[in-house]
């Protein structure tokens, strides 16, 4: 599930359905406090945060979580910041769900670019002058910076 840019008022009305119907909320470190705290009261939280060097599980087990809570019967969201699909790790999760045969939706949400897009009120195209966009990470597979 997409958590947006941070902005608890981005978040789309899928998501903040399924995360007051969540059993377990498995959150990224870069999703504020306030949109995990909006799951139920009574759902488990689970951080498991990777930021740059500092991981607090490897993507394997989380991948391992995921399918675990998943057998175990649990209603789970995935909650990432942004769009899931946009520099996420979404395609290995999803891929070892399907592997393992547990069910999973995938849920956009608002990917920070488009937000400050919107903030700075700057058209990422525009007629005339640019009609494509590409987004690119700033990293490596071994996590160093890339050049300008």
């Amino acid at each position: 599930v997409g958590a947006g840019p941070g902005a608890e008022d981005l978040l789309t009305l899928r998501a903040h359905r399924l995360l007051m119907e969540a059993d377990v909320i498995v959150h990224d470190a870069l999703v504020p406090e306030a949109i995990v705290a909006m799951g139920r009261r009574d759902a488990e939280r689970l951080p498991v945060g990777k930021r740059k060097g500092c991981h607090t599980k490897s993507q394997a087990e989380i991948n391992a979580l995921l399918i675990e809570l998943g057998r175990d019967g649990k209603r789970v969201v995935r909650l990432k910041s942004g769009d899931p699909l946009v520099f996420g790790r979404a395609g290995e999760e999803m891929a070892a769900l399907r592997d393992a045969g547990v069910a999973y939706e995938v849920v956009p949400g608002v990917t920070a670019a488009f937000a400050a897009a919107a903030d700075f009120e700057l058209p990422l195209t525009l007629r005339g002058v640019s009609s494509s966009m590409v987004f690119t990470t700033g990293h490596d597979l071994k996590g160093n910076s890339l050049p300008d």
